[in-house]
């Protein structure tokens, strides 16, 4: 599993549901980060919304749930369309 490259994981079914920012800061929280040290890479509005409640910068990625039409009704620090443009913007701007 994928389990070994997270240091907290927080589901719905663990508290309040998106866009409730409570899981994202009980996973700040848990590790130690501050909202302005944080980064949402997130496939739906819910995600941004999310992020936008927690203090947090987000990155919309349009491979995902949501199309990029759909995610561009919502604010975000960048837009990516493939895992490979994360990536290097993850390295540049990481």
């Amino acid at each position: 599993g994928l389990r070994e490259w997270f240091e907290a994981t927080r589901c719905a079914d663990e508290g309040f549901a998106k866009p409730h920012p409570d899981m994202l800061l009980m996973l700040m929280d848990i590790t130690g980060v501050e909202p302005r040290h944080a980064l949402m890479v997130g496939d739906t509005t819910h995600d941004l919304e999310l992020a936008a409640n927690a203090g947090v910068d987000a990155v919309a990625v349009s491979y995902g749930a949501h199309d990029e039409e759909l995610l561009a009704t919502r604010p975000a620090k960048a837009r990516m369309s493939s895992v490979a443009e994360l990536h290097r913007w993850l390295a540049t701007n990481g």
